[in-house]
């Protein structure tokens, strides 16, 4: 049965208007083509739904269950429209952003508050994960973008420098370690170390650091999470080292921080976009969101600085 919205919201408007003269004039359409879409209409469905006469027009019971029908159509292709028109604007949807757990407790809270504050209907979806899963979310198309570190150029990407963070030593309190203003990674290296997992990029930088160094990390022990790390510091179990970002997910146990040098290591982060995928109007829209903390210079923690925006990489 192929029932057009034209047809539809021709009959809708003589139905209410109870005139072809009037509906006319209403749509802005002359009344024999008015006439026309109505009895095709009639002739579609196979059932009579307005009694003509020279002078009056009348509804007939199938023309008022008609009419309460076509209001229903119409009422919805116009609500599907105007969401469609939100989304296109970037008012309505949904964001899939895949990052590093630090970005996403740390960085990213308070862009996704502003932003939900200016686009309420907005989703943000985010996909927490250690690096390399953070990079093939963008690369199979399961993350619009990504917020993370890269050790290497991987094809389908291109990058945007977002901001950077410097590497610490972490102490107990009492360490003598503590005392100094800087902390060697040579000398930290001759401390029981406690590392983060093998399969986190802060590992490949503090492996890479202290080979730098001269020196050859063997773990005392070493955890996934970096809370953990922070706990076992904490007890006295030994040191670790850690960038900024992440130092307020290592909970407020008694430690020190202290810079570490010989050489300085400091982890760039960046935002991730995929070369052959169009972005979301949503995902536009956040990330402009982003730019403005950037361009503001809104606060970040102590020892994480905001890049300048550069060319793509």
């Amino acid at each position: 049965m192929d029932v057009t919205l034209r047809q539809l919201t021709a009959y809708a408007a003589v139905a209410r208007a109870v005139s072809f003269t009037a509906a006319a004039a209403e749509l802005h359409v002359s009344q024999s083509s008015l006439s026309r879409a109505v009895a095709d209409l009639e002739r579609t469905l196979g059932m009579r739904l307005l009694e003509r006469d020279t002078r009056n027009v009348r509804l007939t019971p199938a023309g008022a269950e008609a009419l309460r029908i076509a209001d229903q159509i119409l009422s919805a292709h116009r609500a599907g429209l105007a969401q469609l028109g939100r989304y296109g604007a970037g008012e309505r949807g949904a964001v899939a952003l895949a990052t590093l757990p630090s970005v996403a407790a740390v960085l990213l809270p308070p862009v996704i508050s502003a932003f939900r504050a200016r686009r309420p209907e907005m989703t943000v979806r985010l996909l927490d994960g250690l690096e390399r899963s953070v990079l093939d979310r963008v690369v199979d198309g399961d993350a619009d973008f990504a917020v993370s570190t890269v050790a290497r150029r991987a094809r389908g990407i291109t990058l945007r420098p977002l901001v950077r963070d410097r590497f610490d030593a972490v102490l107990p309190e009492h360490h003598p370690l503590a005392e100094r203003a800087e902390v060697t990674w040579e000398e930290l290296g001759r401390e029981p170390f406690l590392a983060v997992g093998t399969d986190s990029s802060v590992r490949r930088m503090t492996d890479a650091a202290f080979a730098q160094a001269g020196m050859e990390a063997n773990p005392a022990a070493e955890a996934s999470n970096v809370a953990t790390v922070g706990g076992l510091v904490a007890a006295g179990l030994g040191v670790s080292a850690l960038p900024a970002l992440v130092h307020p997910l290592v909970g407020p146990g008694r430690l020190v921080r202290r810079p570490l040098v010989g050489p300085v290591v400091e982890r760039r982060l960046y935002v991730v976009l995929p070369t052959r995928r169009t972005l979301p109007p949503g995902a536009r829209r956040f990330l402009e969101q982003l730019e403005e903390f950037r361009s503001a210079a809104d606060a970040l923690p102590a020892g994480v600085e905001w890049e300048e925006a550069g060319e793509d990489r």
